[in-house]
């Protein structure tokens, strides 16, 4: 048996990155797959990627820091396939790249709005279908800068201190219900999202590599496998965790 065998799992921001890689993955291992995003044209050629290749998947264009436009793709979601078993809240930005003096509440605002607000409004929408099922899996997606600090994004790394706590804080609220819920902290991926951060500093990857005792920056799919496990019957005991997965980042 696959390992995610007749779930049905909803990816936010699905389209690139690790969301692509884990769309693609848990097709693979079962999964009937909702890829979610802003990207419409990425996200469509995703999801026929997936069938073609004998998976089970649908496209939807959701902005998640819209609550009415969340409700409204969730409930069509399990309209499509029946139920919910897992929601894979991923979608994100980095934001502005400077002191938070300089930051602006408009910039700060914006990133607040989709890493967290958006995270509110998935787990807010999921946990009624997932009750109906019998219980799920809520991955949140923070990162190494969930846990630690640095001296840059500090909207982002606000954002996803909030997105660390959010899950143990649900993990709690929701373990009577059979509803799992967890976070997954990447370090440094090469992503699109990293590669535009790098775009016009040289050296840039070399420097990311460094960074981490395993010698060099992950790949989206060793994230992907990390959710793979969380969406699983493998992790039913598991919740309100922290899944570090950085190449030895924050070992140090």
């Amino acid at each position: 048996m696959k390992r995610a065998e007749k779930k049905v799992v909803i990816v936010t921001g699905g389209a690139k990155g690790i969301g692509r890689e884990t769309c693609l993955l848990l097709a693979k291992e079962g999964a009937k797959v909702a890829v979610v995003d802003i990207l419409d044209k990425e996200g469509q050629a995703l999801a026929e990627k997936i069938n073609k290749s004998g998976g089970v998947s649908k496209f939807w264009h959701l902005d998640v820091s819209d609550e009415k436009e969340v409700e409204k793709v969730y409930a069509e979601v399990v309209k499509e396939f029946g139920k919910l078993d897992a929601t894979v809240n991923n979608a994100g930005i980095a934001g502005a790249d400077k002191p938070s003096t300089e930051v602006t509440e408009k910039e700060w605002d914006l990133v607040m709005n989709i890493n967290v607000k958006g995270v509110f409004f998935c787990t807010k929408y999921a946990v009624p279908h997932m009750k109906k099922s019998g219980g799920g899996s809520i991955v949140n997606i923070s990162s190494i800068y969930g846990i630690i600090g640095a001296a840059d994004l500090p909207a982002y790394h606000a954002s996803k201190g909030a997105v660390r706590v959010m899950s143990k804080t649900d993990a709690i609220q929701y373990a009577k219900e059979k509803i799992r819920v967890n976070s997954v902290h990447p370090g440094f991926i090469w992503t699109p999202l990293v590669e535009e951060l790098g775009k016009d500093k040289p050296g840039f990857r070399e420097q990311l590599d460094s960074l981490h005792p395993i010698g060099h920056i992950g790949e989206a799919i060793d994230i992907a496998y990390g959710i793979l496990y969380l969406i699983s019957d493998e992790s039913k005991f598991t919740t309100g965790s922290e899944l570090v997965i950085d190449g030895g980042y924050t070992a140090r």
